[in-house]
């Protein structure tokens, strides 16, 4: 059995490139980057201006807390307290609360492509235990008639959630691009104007323009050479998440097994799609959003963004098609000759 494990890191690093070109900062402003690991992701920030050290520091501190926080795995953490406690109501952080509301509202948009309940499947699989595994369908089949995500009851005002007995939750297709919109607005309120964070597959600028006056560029990576990207993006002050699944995976048999799973049947998902890249305001959402949209493949992925505007798409097939939403055509530059491009 082989795993293989792609963070998205090679994002950041080319990220990281495009940044470090002479003259990007504009002359005089100071830049500052630090580099960190936490939840399970190589993150990359940049800073500009004379506050930037003390907006990398906030931001490190507000990504250390919520790594702690939101990993079901850590004992002093709110998700692994509500896991601990559930058939009753448990007191959790409000960051718990927001990213669980997160988490199920995207779900209910569509049409339950993501569901924070998959924890103990998650973990059947062996991808937060590293004891990788094909579970065998009883065992699948029993998971899921324990799963009941309609049941989960929030309760903002009282800062407590119920999970019914027997369920656990996991909120890690939200959890790094609600840290990077949190570290951002922390860079804000520390007095950066200019900030650019990476944090594996989640990008999250501040600013509508770096400190020349020029926009943001985000690499998109090839999924089939993650030493390479198919493409640029041209953004303002927005999120860019993408999820895949050359990611994280593992082989067993001569088969390849993704790390996103599809939440009706418990196994990874097998469809059309390589890669989804969300662009949004909202990090969270985007995080959210790009795992959902990822499960429902690319025609469903592409009906979702023609109903919320609000929302831009870059997809990458299996047939090589690169397909850009209209809303970011004009921003894209092509980069790759081994790719169909498609504006629809």
């Amino acid at each position: 059995m082989k795993l293989t494990r792609r963070s998205c890191n090679v994002l950041a690093l080319v990220l990281a490139l495009l940044l470090a070109i002479p003259g990007c900062a504009g002359a005089g402003t100071e830049k500052r980057e630090k580099q960190l690991f936490a939840m399970d992701t190589v993150m990359f920030l940049t800073a500009y201006g004379p506050a930037a050290d003390d907006a990398l520091a906030a931001a490190t501190d507000v990504i250390n807390g919520l790594a702690a926080d939101l990993d079901p795995e850590r004992e002093d953490g709110s998700v692994y307290a509500l896991n601990a406690g559930a058939g009753g109501p448990v007191a959790v952080s409000a960051d718990c609360l927001a990213v669980l509301d997160t988490a199920l509202a995207v779900g209910r948009e569509t049409d339950g492509a993501l569901d924070p309940a998959l924890y103990p499947i998650i973990r059947a699989w062996g991808f937060t235990t590293g004891d990788y595994r094909v579970p065998e369908t009883a065992e699948l089949a029993a998971l899921l008639a324990e799963k009941d995500t309609d049941a989960i009851a929030l309760d903002a005002a009282a800062g407590t959630v119920t999970l019914p007995a027997d369920m656990a939750v996991s909120l890690g297709a939200v959890a790094k691009g609600y840290a990077a919109q949190k570290a951002a607005e922390a860079m804000a309120d520390a007095g950066a104007e200019h900030a650019i964070l990476s944090l594996g597959g989640n990008v999250q600028t501040l600013g509508e323009t770096r400190p020349d006056g020029k926009r943001w560029q985000v690499a998109v990576t090839d999924p089939n050479d993650t030493g390479a990207y198919v493409g640029t993006l041209s953004v303002g002050q927005t999120a860019v998440v993408t999820s895949g699944g050359y990611q994280r995976y593992f082989e067993q048999g001569g088969k390849t097994y993704i790390h996103i799973l599809d939440p009706a049947t418990g196994r990874p998902v097998d469809n059309d799609l390589l890669s989804v890249t969300v662009v949004t305001a909202d990090g969270a959402r985007a995080d959210a959003l790009s795992t959902a949209l990822f499960v429902l493949g690319s025609q469903g992925a592409l009906d979702y963004a023609a109903g919320h505007g609000d929302v831009e798409l870059v997809l990458i097939t299996r047939d090589r098609r690169v397909i850009v939403t209209a809303g970011l055509a004009a921003g894209f530059d092509e980069n790759s000759e081994d790719y169909t491009y498609e504006y629809p």
